[in-house]
């Protein structure tokens, strides 16, 4: 008899907690139980290879767009104290040396119109991300999504760096004439050779403008990858929920 009541116990328990859930399904459209029935089917199926790759290319396409977005507006570069372009180390004497005299003004100038230059050419970044993300294997969008928080830029540094490179030099220079750079450049660096006892610095500033574009779009490329793998908020995707929450 005990055995009995316990069943029938057990049984009416099944049935009362089952209650809420058919009236929830009851009330809903016959859209609404299908968008529920393909979400939970979604759920319980393992992802395979064409998820991951979708998942993964989704989110590089979105994370390398807001990257570009950001460090090709004016002030992308110079407003951003992570990626802003400095004076180079080379040229630190130069920047004492003028500052010491009351000529800081002409090295803020310099500083800004590099900063400019990286921002004018990000803008081309955004298409050669897009070529690498189309190229990417199986292979590569597992070792990304079980890699470490950076594996995805650290693929987009070695498939695109070339690339990027070739697009980035001739925006650069085209760049630095149009607002006047070489000129100030070369006033700069008389301005500093007119004081004693000084040396001309040995330094190719096209360079070394290309290398802090590239260093600081990749920051930002990294901080976009970071934030999809860690913050549910960033996966803006059905997709990209999924895949990164496994």
């Amino acid at each position: 008899m005990p055995q009995l009541l316990k069943n029938i116990t057990q049984q009416y328990l099944s049935i009362i907690l089952a209650l809420p859930l058919a009236i929830l399904l009851i009330s809903c459209k016959s859209s609404e139980l299908r968008q529920i029935a393909d979400s939970l089917q979604q759920v319980q199926q393992p992802l395979d290879s064409k998820t991951v790759v979708a998942g993964l290319k989704q989110a590089l396409e979105i994370g390398t767009s807001n990257s570009v977005s950001k460090t090709s507006k004016p002030g992308g570069f110079s407003n951003n104290p992570l990626i802003h372009i400095a004076i180079p180390q080379q040229l630190n004497k130069v920047d004492s040396s003028l500052r010491n005299i009351g000529l800081g003004r002409y090295v803020d100038k310099f500083e800004l119109q590099m900063n400019r230059a990286a921002e004018s050419a990000s803008i081309e970044a955004k298409q050669i991300f897009i070529a690498s993300i189309s190229q990417m294997s199986f292979n590569d969008a597992w070792n990304i999504l079980r890699g470490p928080d950076n594996a995805a830029t650290q693929y987009f540094e070695r498939t695109t760096n070339t690339q990027l490179r070739k697009k980035f030099r001739p925006i650069i220079k085209r760049s630095m004439e149009k607002i006047g750079f070489y000129q100030d450049y070369k006033i700069l660096l008389k301005t500093y050779d007119s004081i004693p006892f000084t040396d001309k610095p040995n330094l190719n500033i096209e360079t070394y403008v290309l290398q802090k574009s590239l260093d600081g779009l990749f920051v930002l490329v990294a901080q976009e990858e970071k934030k999809i793998r860690k913050n549910p908020a960033a996966r803006v995707t059905d997709l990209l929920k999924r895949v990164f929450a496994n």
